[in-house]
C-alpha cells in the first residue's frame, strides 16, 4: 500500500512540475512576445537581445533579487546609458567595448542593481551605434512591457506569489558580491592573514 501511495505522490509531483513549467512558458511567451511586438523587432532586433535574458529572470526566477524592478530597470537603463556615453565619447574601438562593460559592472555593483542580462546592453549600444532615444525605445519600453506582463501573470493563478516581491530589493543584497570570502582583513606587515567573521 505504501509503495502505491509513493508512486501516486511522485506522479502528482511530476504533474505539478509540468504544470508549473507550462505556466512559466506561457508567461515568458506572453512577455517577450508583447515586448517584441510593441517595440517592433524588424526595426531593432539586436537591441532587444538582452530582453531574452530578462525574460528568463522574470518568468523563471521571478523572486530573485536580480528580477526585481530595482535591478531590472536600474540595470538595463544604467548599462545602456553607459554604452551610449562611451560610444558617443570614444567611438567603437575594442577598448571602448571593454571600458563600457567594466563601467557597467562597477555601476551595477555600486548601485546594487545587478541584472545580468543588462550587462549586454553597453556592447549592443556600441555595436549598433545607437542614439540616446534607444534608452526609451526599445530598452525602456521593452523592460516596461516585460515587467507589466510579469505583474499580471503572477496574479492570474491564486497559488502564485505576486511579482514584484520587493520594488527596491537590492541586487546583490550584501557587500561581498558573491566573489569574495566573507572576511575581515587583519593585515600585519610581512604577514598577510585573514580571519573569518
Amino acid at each position: 500500500m505504501s509503495h502505491e501511495y509513493e508512486q501516486l505522490r511522485k506522479k502528482q509531483q511530476v504533474v505539478k512540475y509540468i504544470k508549473r513549467l507550462l505556466w512559466c512558458a506561457v508567461g515568458a511567451a506572453s512577455g517577450i512576445g508583447l515586448a517584441l511586438w510593441f517595440v517592433g523587432i524588424p526595426s531593432s532586433p539586436f537591441l532587444l537581445a538582452s530582453l531574452g535574458g530578462s525574460t528568463i529572470f522574470l518568468f523563471g526566477l521571478t523572486h530573485t533579487a536580480a528580477a526585481q524592478p530595482r535591478a531590472l530597470f536600474g540595470g538595463h537603463l544604467g548599462c545602456a546609458l553607459i554604452g551610449l556615453l562611451c560610444y558617443h565619447a570614444f567611438g567603437d574601438a575594442l577598448w571602448v567595448y571593454v571600458l563600457a562593460t567594466v563601467l557597467s559592472l562597477m555601476y551595477m555593483l555600486a548601485t546594487r542593481t545587478v541584472h545580468p542580462p543588462a550587462g549586454a546592453n553597453p556592447l549592443i549600444m556600441i555595436n549598433q551605434h545607437a542614439g540616446f532615444f534607444s534608452l526609451l525605445l526599445p530598452v525602456g519600453l521593452g523592460i516596461m512591457i516585460l515587467a507589466l506582463v510579469a505583474i499580471v501573470w503572477t496574479r492570474i493563478l491564486p497559488v502564485m506569489n505576486h511579482y514584484p516581491v520587493e520594488w527596491f530589493k537590492e541586487s546583490p543584497a550584501y557587500d561581498n558580491w558573491d566573489g569574495w570570502i566573507n572576511t575581515t582583513e587583519n593585515f600585519t606587515p610581512g604577514v598577510n592573514t585573514f580571519e573569518r567573521r
